[in-house]
């Protein structure tokens, strides 16, 4: 597929008051919508998107706040603003929005974060949740030894060095190393521009600020008062990244959090997985998001790829 979101519409939506989001929509059927990590925008999402649109679902690509296009409010000194609770509420506003009362959510990296929390804090609207290369933000501190910080310093540095902000900002291609090649042409040059915004930079930093304070309490909240996710959980990892070097099965981590078993999918690329392999990302997501329709799998559906169990 050479064309670049073909038969999608591109939009800025008010998603929550003051709050626009820029990004894409297309197909029909069952809505599902798509969250980007960091530091990508929902083009990421370029050659996934289409295959499920084309499979027969409703797709939805927002660039969350912060993030590429969307709104960048001033970071807050709780650090509220940007925290997974605020980008659920954008995420559950900006389907209301487009019309879509109950819809299914993916995310990956950060965007993992806020699709799980939309599923938490939305529970009545959220059909399915696919969670992409993470596990919840407590479950992953908890955990922070030694080897973790090792691996995931980013997280310290972004969320915690009063540097982080002007070191990036010297020269951000640099430091995000992007590879235009894998990426795509199109995909790449929005990246591009994204992190050359000094305010993008500052937002993505206020994420991991949130991360690190905000959001960890929101799930110590949730897990102590024994809240779990209502919805069908997959939790998709790539095999060539080190989320089974950091927890084993994912999913097992996910697991307590869950009413329902948790589904897994693993597959065969580095990190970033929709831009590496999206055939197999498209049928992992399709393959789940049609199982679990509460009116029966449709036999029609088809989406090219494989799923790895």
């Amino acid at each position: 597929m050479t064309a670049f979101f073909p038969g999608f519409e591109e939009w800025d939506v008010e998603a929550t008051p003051g709050v626009v989001l820029h990004g894409r929509s297309g197909g029909s059927g069952p809505p599902v919508v798509l969250l980007h990590g960091h530091p990508r925008t929902h083009t990421t999402w370029h050659r996934v998107a289409p295959a499920l649109a084309a499979g027969g679902f409703t797709v939805v690509c927002p660039d969350l706040r912060g993030y590429g296009r969307s709104s960048k409010p001033d970071p807050d000194a709780e650090h509220l603003l940007y925290s997974d609770r605020a980008m659920a509420a954008d995420v559950a506003g900006l389907m209301s929005v487009l019309g879509h009362e109950r819809f299914a959510v993916a995310g990956h990296d950060r965007g993992a974060y806020a699709a799980f929390r939309t599923a938490m804090d939305f529970p009545e609207r959220v059909a399915a949740l696919a969670v992409c290369d993470g596990v919840p933000i407590l479950e992953a501190l908890d955990r922070a030894d030694a080897r973790f910080a090792a691996r995931w310093w980013h997280w310290f540095f972004y969320g915690a060095s009063p540097h982080a902000e002007r070191v990036i900002n010297a020269d951000p291609l640099a430091w995000y190393g992007f590879d235009a090649a894998a990426m795509g042409e199109e995909n790449h040059a929005d990246a591009v521009a994204a992190v050359g915004d000094p305010l993008t930079v500052r937002a993505m930093l206020e994420d991991y600020r949130a991360g690190l304070t905000r959001d960890r309490e929101h799930d110590a909240s949730d897990r102590a008062m024994g809240l779990r996710l209502q919805a069908p959980v997959l939790a998709m990892w790539s095999r060539f990244d080190d989320m089974e070097a950091l927890y084993g099965d994912p999913a097992e981590v996910w697991a307590p959090w869950c009413e329902l078993p948790v589904r897994r999918a693993v597959i065969d690329s580095g990190h970033h997985m929709a831009e590496e392999a999206p055939d197999q990302v498209a049928a992992a997501l399709a393959g789940f998001f049609d199982a679990v329709r509460p009116d029966g799998p449709r036999l029609g559906a088809r989406v090219r790829g494989t799923l790895t169990a």
